[in-house]
């Protein structure tokens, strides 16, 4: 990847001007009698967001705006190097491209854990190495304990639209402190909307924490990681970087420190790292950025003068010193050019209550003229009262549209609660006509019961049955679990009233009662019915058992005197046939 993007950064406007950076703006920021203000920040001031993944990682806070020297990060060994190379001279070099042990072991660890998960992203740790370097100064020169949490804490200004984006508190202080507007917080400054759903236990502990250096840095690996981009893809790298902090001069204030990690750095010990002075609210008097211990105070030293631009060490991928540097175009991104969402051919959503849906959601982003759009992200929301959610167990989930310009959103699994809810697909960054999806979700059902044993089930007059009615509900086949039942003892088949004489069950008074609901089927679709007793009336009778969805069973119940074989009951002999049928077995029938 290194040689593809030098010979992108030789060749393309985009990185070239990254490069040129170094050069242009490192005399523009830091010569004397310049204040460094809101570069690239002017079109967020006062600008109202919400707090959501729109806003970035950080909310587009500000950030340190230091230079990378443009000498090698390798230090020469020779002692007539020149002191003044522009920004720095050899020895800032060295100590600029030191990276606080920790913070360091950090960044790799979080590549090597992408590596295997999202293999298609070729995340490079110095990626990671320039973002902290320019949200954090590396977790402030790695004030870091030995399990990466930050020794004293690292906010961003509050982001009450006063020169900043307007995001009101979504974490009640949990994070920043601030239960009235968020903050970026930790080492690589996510605002606490954004981790939410973007944070990551990097180390291990059980908690995901924005202000430990592993947790923060295997957050930002996914968050570039996110929409398929590759990073290996200069294209794709730019649109990472610019999701993270929406600012052209960020865009490229990273690439720069990117390209100046890539050429080489070393570990030095956590405390020690070199801590940037100059932040794209340098002057603006607000809050404490990227470095501060809330105080609102800067913790760095103050830097040095440059030297005079032009006896710099030649930088071979960079302009010659004083051509001017213009900052690459960024061309519309997909989601730009989206005008609208339209059903990709959803089948009609509904399952049982605990199954899972068999069909998923499927949409299409499509522009003006109705073509499809590429790599856009679009959003699926559950909306209403329901206990649904995506497999998972999350509401929400994002997809990236497909080459065909369609997002597919995860399987929904349903809850216990029945009724109908929406599932609201729009898209991620734009507001733009969306797609509502009607939802169901239906009570558990059976289509068939069968008793689990053919034992006869008799009883002498005025006594009890020796054994109980237990049946198994089934639904297409499978185990029809916690649905819900009906037991009665009925006049005949053919007269499903409830009888008044002949077998009963008993309440919790002792009470004869002869018909039993709110009954409901085991995980593994049993259901056994309380003892039955017997009145003094001889004969044979019948237990029927229905479910929600209509399965039904219908037991034979016999009461004969001792020794005696019993006549048949008036109101048994309807079911004569039923119990003869080749259906049933030697004591129940059912249908369904």
């Amino acid at each position: 990847m290194a040689a593809q993007f030098g010979r992108r950064l030789r060749k393309g406007a985009a990185t070239t001007a990254a490069a040129a950076l170094a050069v242009a703006a490192l005399s523009a920021s830091q010569a004397p009698g310049v204040t460094n203000g809101d570069t690239g920040r002017q079109a967020n001031a006062g600008a109202s967001t919400a707090a959501s993944e729109e806003s970035g990682a950080t909310g587009n806070s500000p950030y340190y705006t230091d230079l990378p020297p443009l000498n090698s990060p390798n230090p020469s060994a020779s002692p007539t190097a020149s002191s003044s190379s522009i920004g720095t001279a050899v020895s800032r070099g060295a100590a600029e491209a030191g990276i606080p042990a920790t913070v360091l072991d950090a960044y790799k660890k979080a590549e090597a854990e992408l590596r295997g998960s999202k293999p298609g992203c070729n995340l490079p740790w110095q990626l990671l190495a320039a973002i902290g370097k320019v949200e954090s100064g590396q977790a402030r020169g790695g004030d870091v304990d030995a399990e990466g949490n930050t020794l004293h804490r690292i906010l961003g200004p509050e982001l009450d639209g006063n020169g900043f984006a307007l995001i009101q508190d979504t974490d009640g202080g949990k994070y920043d402190g601030n239960s009235r507007y968020d903050q970026a917080v930790g080492p690589m400054q996510f605002i606490p909307s954004t981790w939410a759903w973007a944070g990551r236990d990097g180390n291990g502990d059980g908690v995901k924490d924005p202000n430990n250096v592993y947790d923060a840095a295997l957050a930002a690996g996914h968050y570039l990681c996110r929409n398929g981009w590759d990073l290996s893809v200069q294209a794709d790298m730019n649109s990472a970087i610019l999701s993270y902090n929406n600012s052209q001069d960020y865009l490229d204030l990273v690439l720069s420190w990117y390209e100046f990690y890539r050429k080489g750095t070393h570990s030095v010990p956590d405390g020690t790292g070199t801590v940037p002075s100059h932040r794209s609210d340098d002057g603006s008097g607000s809050g404490s950025g990227g470095s501060s211990d809330g105080s609102g105070g800067s913790a760095s030293p103050s830097p040095s003068t440059p030297s005079t631009p032009g006896t710099a060490t030649p930088n071979p991928e960079a302009p010659t010193p004083g051509t001017r540097s213009t900052s690459p175009t960024v061309p519309p991104t997909a989601t730009d050019t989206v005008d609208h969402l339209a059903d990709a051919g959803t089948a009609k959503l509904t399952a049982m209550a605990g199954d899972a849906f068999t069909k998923r959601i499927s949409t299409r982003a499509e522009t003006k003229a109705d073509r499809i759009v590429a790599k856009v992200r679009v959003r699926f929301t559950i909306v209403g009262d329901t206990d649904t959610t995506f497999t998972g167990g999350e509401s929400t989930a994002t997809v990236v549209t497909d080459s065909k310009g369609v997002a597919v959103a995860p399987a929904l699994q349903a809850g216990e609660k029945t009724g109908d809810f929406t599932v609201r697909a729009s898209v991620v960054g734009r507001t733009v006509k969306g797609v509502d999806y009607a939802a169901t979700v239906t009570a558990r059902a059976a289509d068939a019961l069968a008793r689990t044993d053919d034992t006869a089930l008799t009883c002498t007059p005025g006594g009890e049955f020796a054994d109980q009615v237990q049946v198994k509900a089934t639904y297409q086949g499978a185990v029809a679990g916690k649905v819900a039942a009906t037991a009665t003892l009925i006049k005949s088949a053919d007269d499903p009233s409830t009888d008044d004489k002949g077998p009963y069950f008993k309440d919790a008074d002792g009470k004869a009662v002869r018909t039993l609901t709110d009954l409901r089927t085991d995980a593994n679709g049993l259901l056994t019915l309380p003892k039955l007793y017997a009145d003094d009336t001889t004969g044979t009778f019948l237990l029927r058992v229905t479910t929600t969805g209509g399965a039904t069973l219908t037991v034979e119940l016999t009461v004969a005197a001792a020794d005696a074989s019993p006549s048949p009951s008036p109101t048994a002999s309807a079911s004569a046939s039923e119990s003869a049928s080749p259906s049933a077995g030697p004591s129940a029938s059912a249908t369904s």
